[in-house]
């Protein structure tokens, strides 16, 4: 009887998928599906792929090319010539060396401060520890715009210490630096790691600190790889506020770097600038896109 209702269940459960394995089990039925899939999945790919197809072949067409109606997908004579140019008019040798300091000492800062508050939240069971998560995910709730003018009040002169941070790479790095969504996940991974192996240290006499550089941040690699993407993804796509911050053009992002050049050049150069732009995050996603999905699924299941 246990066999029987086994059997049953397994049965009705594929009975309420989309396609029923019977179905599949026909010529048709197998075309049909795989028709659709390649359908569905062609369709999404080609809506996420065409903006950065036509930014890269909208660099190499003439003006005449770009305002031409309607477009054509093709430039008719590529001129390659003209990411050479976009590199010179717009500095981007100079505001890629920015972006990627920036970039580097936000990574640094996030991770001594999320790191530090998901262990204290995960292991170390502070009073009050479910209060202060709350309040850190209640951040999330908050449009960035809304908390710009209070944040950008702040750098210009920070309460108790009097400091004067603008045009300089702190107004970046503090406001990345704590980072709620960021202690979320590895609160969500540190909990699964088991209590014992802490227990364990603890008998031997391993203070806290020390549990945490030399057993917790070993075994939680994967989790600290997607919050370094998202930090160093954050800084480099960041517009708005190294904008306010950092008005020297000198210490200019790569971003804001191109917007204040780009009344200066022709279109096809804007796009150029935009492609080269781009590269270095794309680099990043290709070589990193395994460590972002087995990051982010890491720590779902305890256990």
């Amino acid at each position: 009887m246990p066999h029987t209702k086994r059997r049953g269940a397994w049965a009705d459960g594929h009975a309420r998928t989309i396609v029923s394995p019977l179905e599949l089990k026909s010529r048709w039925g197998r075309k049909i599906y795989w028709t659709l899939l390649a359908t569905v999945l062609i369709g999404f790919t080609l809506i996420f792929v065409f903006p950065l197809y036509w930014m890269v072949t909208g660099a190499m067409k003439t003006g005449e090319e770009i305002a031409q109606m309607p477009p054509t997908l093709f430039p008719e004579s590529p001129d390659f010539s003209v990411f050479t140019d976009a590199w010179e008019l717009f500095d981007i040798g100079t505001l890629l060396k920015n972006t990627l300091f920036y970039a580097v000492g936000a990574w640094l800062f996030a991770l001594a401060v999320d790191v530090s508050a998901a262990y204290a939240l995960s292991k170390l069971r502070p009073m009050f520890g479910n209060v202060i998560l709350a309040g850190m995910l209640a951040t999330l709730m908050i449009p960035p715009i809304v908390v710009m003018i209070p944040a950008y009040i702040t750098v210009t002169d920070v309460p108790i210490f009097g400091w004067h941070l603008l045009n300089s790479p702190w107004a970046i790095w503090f406001p990345v630096a704590a980072n709620g969504f960021n202690i979320f996940l590895l609160k969500r991974f540190f909990d699964s790691i088991p209590n014992e192996i802490l227990e364990a240290a603890e008998i031997d006499g391993v203070p806290p600190w020390r549990v945490l550089v030399s057993i917790i941040l070993p075994i939680s690699r994967p989790i600290l790889g997607v919050v370094s993407i998202f930090t160093v993804v954050l800084v480099f796509k960041d517009f708005v506020w190294p904008l306010l911050v950092l008005p020297d053009s000198d210490k200019m992002t790569l971003s804001v770097g191109l917007s204040q050049t780009a009344g200066a050049v022709t279109q096809n150069q804007i796009m150029a600038g935009l492609v080269i732009a781009s590269v270095p995050m794309i680099i990043v996603f290709l070589f990193f896109q395994r460590s972002i999905m087995a990051g982010l699924t890491a720590g779902s299941l305890k256990g």
